[in-house]
């Protein structure tokens, strides 16, 4: 049997470039998700899956990530004397969940790409499979993504890549999988990826997307395309391009993840993402849907009251 995950690595160091000018002060992965910052919405989702060594890789500007999870016994002292219970116990939450995931921080060091997050990581975490997963990649399933790739990796002990269903008209958007054979419960073996192919050049209907199982070997292939690094398209490291290496002699698997996946990396899906998660809260979820009726109406009786000049 191949090992138990126990690690992960959230690359956290981009500028969430994006998102400005939201994210000039603000790190991309500490905007809101509901109630929640969008990286803890990640660290939440590898500790229910088990993993107990969380790495972040972060640059500078990001020390509100580590205060957000830091524990704060001023703050909670404060809250209990003031009677807000429920507000101490979810402090508390926050830096109990950090603790359960025992969360580190690295600073990047290296060229630019996100590969070189990984690579950084994968010199202190040793000869061990892990978890790679972008912090601003919000997923809602029954089973946890995180959860459904390990099942796949130890269904196979090799890479896996999560995958989902992509309408064809999208493929400039995503990595593209070449799928050789369809396992069955979403396990595709993959050959390579074309990146951002014209929709009438993808080679599947599926896109990959923010979730990895990264091997020993995919480790080699990056440090292969670090020493090689100016070398490749805008002078960045890619881990897309380790993986299209890796698989094209070796085996590599996809797995079509089983949920609702949101993307918040840029304005429009940022706000998909919000309005999901606050439609679907107990609380604020009625109070939105009423507003939503009124703005409609109020667009069907300006319509319909509309002037027409003479």
């Amino acid at each position: 049997m191949p090992p138990t995950i126990r690690r992960a690595v959230i690359p956290a160091a981009g500028l969430g470039s994006r998102l400005l000018p939201l994210t000039k002060a603000t790190p991309k992965e500490m905007l809101p998700v509901g109630d929640k910052p969008v990286i803890e919405h990640t660290v939440r989702e590898l500790v229910a899956s088990g993993i107990t060594d969380i790495t972040i890789v972060v640059s500078g500007g990001k020390s509100l990530i580590q205060d957000h999870f830091r524990p704060n016994p001023v703050l909670v002292d404060q809250l209990r004397a003031d009677g807000k219970t429920a507000y101490a116990d979810a402090v508390e939450e926050v830096a109990e969940l950090a603790r359960q995931g025992h969360i580190t921080y690295l600073d990047q060091h290296g060229p630019y790409g996100n590969g070189t997050p990984v690579l950084n990581a994968a010199r202190h975490l040793g000869d061990e499979p892990m978890l790679v997963l972008w912090p601003d990649d919000v997923f809602v399933a029954e089973v946890p993504r995180a959860q459904q790739l390990i099942r796949a990796y130890e269904a196979t002990n090799c890479p896996v890549l999560a995958l989902m269903p992509m309408d064809p008209g999208d493929s400039r958007r995503y990595g593209v999988p070449v799928v050789k054979e369809d396992l069955g419960d979403g396990l595709l073996r993959i050959v390579g990826l074309v990146e951002k192919p014209e929709p009438a050049d993808a080679p599947s209907a599926y896109a990959a997307i923010g979730g990895y199982v990264i091997t020993p070997g995919i480790i080699e292939e990056l440090r292969e395309q670090t020493g090689r690094w100016h070398e490749h398209r805008d002078g960045e490291v890619y881990l897309t391009d380790a993986i299209n290496a890796y698989a094209s002699g070796r085996a590599v698997y996809g797995q079509v993840i089983s949920g609702r996946w949101y993307d918040t990396g840029n304005p429009a899906d940022y706000l998909v993402a919000q309005m999901a998660f606050a439609l679907a809260h107990p609380e604020y979820g009625p109070v939105l849907r009423r507003l939503a009726r009124e703005l409609g109406d109020g667009e069907h009786s300006a319509s319909g009251t509309e002037t027409v000049p003479a």
